[in-house]
């Protein structure tokens, strides 16, 4: 079911930690199929060099599991959740990202001081509340803080990172430019106060690097 889905959700996940997202087991990756509407996810506690076809997960939209020999990710209630009120998402990405964390540990958003960064989220990286793991709660967060942003990444207080995208390599790419612009952000504040970008530049750039940079859409 889904094989071609489930290896290229194989080859995303190493995508983590060849980009120093990820911790050993932490983070995870799920796409969800435009026909059946079926969602393929990691399994909890596997390590990531482990991750083959064979071990990924597929449930419903409500997290029920449909194939697997493995227990899901247990964020795949917070998953399913963000799906099911957010229909044009497509791959979901949690990283608990060294920089972007710190940022999340005092609630604080990441703030768009970087023409790369108004380019990617059309302003800052916001940060939502707290919640606790292994229900639908952290899902809930996200939706709120993301809903009627340009960002496609959100941070959550005292825990990590949160990035959605119309397919999963594009929320990975989200989750790799967050912890870079959260670096970058990190540094630039140990020098003082960073310089600001006028919000009408940053919708100009926002503009053109969506709708003319690089190839065109794909």
């Amino acid at each position: 079911m889904l094989e071609l889905l489930k290896q290229h959700l194989v080859e995303l996940h190493l995508e983590l930690p060849r980009n120093n997202l990820v911790a050993w087991t932490s983070g995870n990756v799920s796409a969800r199929d435009p026909e059946t509407g079926l969602i393929v996810i990691k399994p909890s506690g596997i390590k990531f060099p482990d991750l083959t076809a064979e071990t990924m997960v597929v449930v419903d939209l409500e997290g029920k599991i449909v194939e697997g020999k493995y227990k899901a990710s247990s964020d795949t209630a917070s998953h399913c959740y963000i799906y099911r009120h957010m229909p044009e998402v497509r791959g979901i990405v949690h990283t608990h990202s060294r920089y972007a964390a710190a940022f999340a540990t005092h609630g604080r958003a990441i703030p768009c001081i970087t023409t790369a960064m108004a380019d990617e989220f059309g302003g800052e990286i916001p940060c939502g509340g707290f919640a606790l793991i292994g229900g639908e709660e952290i899902g809930q967060v996200v939706v709120e803080t993301l809903k009627g942003s340009r960002s496609p990444a959100c941070l959550l207080q005292s825990h990590g990172v949160f990035t959605i995208g119309p397919t999963a390599e594009k929320a990975v790419k989200a989750a790799v430019m967050t912890e870079d612009n959260a670096a970058i952000a990190w540094a630039s504040l140990l020098m003082g106060t960073p310089l600001t970008i006028a919000q009408g530049d940053i919708d100009k750039l926002y503009d053109r690097y969506q709708n003319v940079y690089g190839q065109g859409k794909t």
